[in-house]
């Protein structure tokens, strides 16, 4: 529901289109995709991989901002989850979106067609989404590793929802 009502605020606010106007095809790709990457993969992967990978970080993510800066190791899984994190949304994230807008968009049921135009929409505008998701994500990420646990997630929805209604905008239309 978060990524359907953040494509709304970017129709709706952004774009200034009525209700009578949003395409609700863009709409139902960010709740499709929200449910099934953001809602259950993301969540399997930060909650259950990260834990494994990175034992440990709930006593670095509970000290306070100078005790943070003199953990060495603590730093280095801050670095190590941001880098792994930025890794996965280039790589993962960005074409799992544009393979769930063609299959919306394509007028088609093949699979093979989806993956294709996915794929190939996710080349075309690699450079500009890389830096787009470096820019966004790179900060929000040492911010979101460096919280408490408990904490972790709110952010990261935070950040998710502004990140989600800019996709729509940039990205979210049939083009």
């Amino acid at each position: 529901m978060k990524t359907s009502a953040a494509d709304l605020v970017a129709q709706c606010v952004i774009e200034r289109k009525s209700l009578k106007e949003v395409d609700w095809k863009r709409n139902l790709v960010f709740c499709m995709f929200g449910a099934v990457y953001l809602g259950a993969f993301q969540y399997w992967y930060q909650v259950n991989i990260f834990t494994r990978m990175f034992k440990g970080v709930e006593k670095f993510t509970t000290q306070p901002l100078a005790a943070k800066l003199r953990d060495t190791a603590g730093l280095k899984a801050l670095g190590a989850q941001t880098a792994l994190d930025l890794g996965m949304l280039t790589c993962v994230y960005l074409p799992t979106f544009y393979v769930f807008k063609a299959s919306v968009f394509s007028g088609t049921w093949d699979a093979a067609v989806w993956v294709k135009n996915g794929i190939g929409s996710y080349t075309t505008n690699w450079q500009k989404d890389f830096y787009d998701v470096f820019r966004v994500w790179g900060p929000a990420d040492l911010v979101c590793f460096s919280v408490p646990l408990w904490l972790r997630l709110p952010v990261r929805h935070v950040v998710s929802f502004v990140w989600t209604a800019y996709l729509s905008f940039a990205r979210g239309a049939n083009k």
